[in-house]
């Protein structure tokens, strides 16, 4: 069967900076690939190109006859007036207009009542914000993203293509739509930098990046088997490069020399020379990357104890958030809030800031407290140069007591000096997500609030930011839907159910099992099944800090998971080859003595490799 969509050759380019060029890619039944990248790679513009929303400069879209391209944007928004029922119904609509479908009423009536129960909607007249006769605009961001999913599949598509579709669902809307991806009978394309997701969905990953002569790196299998593919790549991609330059140095020697006679095979030579001489200048262009460097200043507060509340309450809209709340924030605490959607993970964040009161209990805050709040709604003024964004009154910036220029402040978060004169409106998600931390990192602080930083964030950024919070020294809050981020970093999670209950846990997965044991029946009074600790101040331990904890790399986590099992094996087989040593048969044979005696040395070279390794990761995972 030939494939439901191809790009063969294409190419695309704002301005005179090329996106991508000449990039072939291909989707076929059952495939569900993971598209990444760096930002600014053109994730977003490829996926458009594959919709057809837009035109490619040269190359070829084609779509296998009668095939359905179901896309999902970035932003998902409504026009006002349409309810959550209208949204999909004029979807099956247009789909029946372009003769794609074509459906019996009471068909019809059935997949919207289905489609939309399966994405979490009430029906008319539920007591819950989500009903299927809500205005459609006046859904939260993570509801809206639900309505475009169901808006795309009511349709049945052959192929879903969705942009960044997790950056506003919550953890349990995250789960819902990987259910719905490893079930589907439809392909699919997803841009996402959610390395849990990607590993739970994708069937194969590709990357989107000018480090790839190709333009791309495809690998089959889950986010973890993409990384071992791509440092494979790369090791060859690096052997080949050193090569070459072996190769150029030689000809530059020989061309230095001059030769003497212009003969044919000299001429030869000479073109050959410059050939690699070019072809090694497009290699170490196209290898050449940078890294933003992010590391956030904390005060010098000796305080142990930053921020105490006291049977507090949190109220917002006339809605208890949270009530009854004692817990302290203490120096070296990495505490991340975790709950669905509308639990109120954003305004705990605004009651701890002081920006929302509190309706009864009480708050005591350290003196001259310093907090910086990286807010969910991204305040910054679009039509601001970056030059004025970064340093608003001057050319220079005060980090970390030294005065830098800003173009070399720029240069840390991978901004030229060229973009430094465009205005803030032109850049990127990720690269105003960027701007957004750079402004943080210039202002000490004792408490780091951080609301949803991740989105838009490359992979690359990501990991560089896990490592700026990990050596941060003074206390941090997290709001993130990133599961991995919230795992690596944080040493305590404060669990919302979104009824008023919160509860303290000591990593995301007890918080999960709580969850799905607890939650469903706080409201009965039900003992969950994992063991949450009260809520109470916790001064983190040399064992429990994120400064101690945590510093494996995604790899290096699934490789020390499974490291137990290894060992056992490796235990085993030398267990195996000592025994054969003192069988009689083998020890007056030559021959099998010779053998035996070969695989008894491999197997303790294995048995003493596996053992050092972990203690490595052991070490290293403190």
């Amino acid at each position: 069967m030939p494939p439901i969509l191809s790009a063969q050759g294409v190419s695309k380019r704002f301005g005179a900076t090329p996106l991508f060029e000449q990039i072939h890619f291909v989707v076929n039944e059952g495939d569900r690939i993971g598209l990444i990248g760096p930002n600014g790679a053109g994730k977003s513009t490829l996926l458009a190109v594959l919709a057809g929303e837009i035109e490619p400069d040269c190359g070829e879209i084609s779509v296998r006859r009668r095939a359905r391209v179901g896309y999902v944007r970035q932003i998902s928004e409504f026009a006002a007036g349409l309810t959550v029922r209208r949204v999909v119904e004029e979807a099956l609509q247009g789909a029946e207009g372009s003769s794609q479908l074509h459906f019996r009423e009471e068909e019809k009536e059935r997949r919207i009542r289905e489609t939309l129960g399966r994405a979490g909607f009430a029906d008319a007249g539920a007591a819950t914000p989500n009903r299927m006769d809500s205005e459609a605009c006046s859904l939260s961001g993570g509801w809206r993203k639900r309505l475009a999913i169901a808006e795309a599949m009511v349709t049945e598509p052959d192929v879903l293509l969705l942009d960044e579709p997790t950056n506003h669902l919550d953890m349990e809307g995250i789960e819902w739509l990987e259910g719905v991806l490893r079930s589907a009978r439809f392909a699919c394309v997803v841009v996402s930098h959610d390395r849990y997701f990607l590993e739970n969905v994708a069937s194969e990953v590709v990357e989107l990046s000018r480090l790839y002569a190709e333009g791309v790196l495809r690998v089959r299998g889950s986010y973890s088997k993409f990384l071992e593919g791509r440092e494979q790549y790369l090791e060859a991609q690096s052997r080949m490069q050193e090569s070459l330059r072996n190769r150029v140095r030689t000809e530059i020697e020989w061309l230095r020399r001059g030769p003497k006679a212009r003969a044919t095979k000299a001429k030869a030579r000479i073109d050959n020379a410059q050939d690699l001489i070019a072809k090694l200048a497009e290699v170490d262009g196209r290898t050449r990357t940078a890294t933003a460097g992010i590391e956030f200043a904390a005060s010098d507060r000796q305080t142990r104890k930053l921020i105490s509340f006291e049977e507090a309450s949190v109220e917002l809209g006339g809605r208890e958030i949270v009530r009854g709340l004692s817990f302290g924030v203490t120096n070296g605490m990495k505490l991340g809030l975790a709950g669905p959607n509308g639990s109120g993970k954003t305004t705990i964040l605004r009651a701890i800031a002081g920006e929302l009161p509190i309706a009864s209990g009480e708050v005591k805050r350290a003196q001259n407290l310093r907090i910086v709040f990286l807010s969910q709604m991204r305040e910054i003024d679009t039509s601001l140069t970056l030059r004025r964004a970064l340093a608003p009154d001057s050319d220079a910036v005060v980090y970390q007591g030294r005065v830098i220029h800003v173009v070399s402040y720029a240069a840390r978060f991978l901004f030229t000096g060229d973009q430094l004169n465009q205005p803030v409106k032109r850049l990127s998600g990720g690269e105003r997500g960027r701007v957004l931390i750079a402004r943080l990192m210039l202002e000490p602080a004792d408490v780091l609030m951080l609301d949803e930083p991740t989105n838009d964030l490359d992979i690359p950024t990501l990991e560089i930011l896990e490592e700026a919070l990990l050596e941060f020294q003074g206390a941090l809050l997290l709001v993130t839907h990133d599961r991995y981020l919230l795992d690596r970093v944080c040493n305590l999670v404060l669990g919302l159910d979104g009824r008023g209950q919160a509860r303290i846990f000591a990593d995301y997965t007890q918080w999960e099992q709580w969850k799905q044991g607890g939650v469903d029946n706080a409201a009965s009074g039900d003992a969950p099944r994992a063991e949450a600790q009260p809520l109470k101040a916790v001064a983190p331990s040399a064992s429990t800090s994120g400064a101690g904890r945590k510093k494996l790399s995604y790899l290096e986590q699934r490789e020390f998971d499974g490291i137990e099992e290894r060992i056992d094996r490796a235990d085993e087989r030398l267990s195996a080859a000592r025994g054969r040593l003192e069988d009689p048969v083998v020890a007056t044979n030559p021959a099998l003595l010779t053998e035996a005696l070969a695989e008894l040395e491999t197997a303790q070279a294995e048995h003493d490799a596996i053992y050092q390794r972990w203690a490595e990761l052991s070490e290293k995972a403190g």
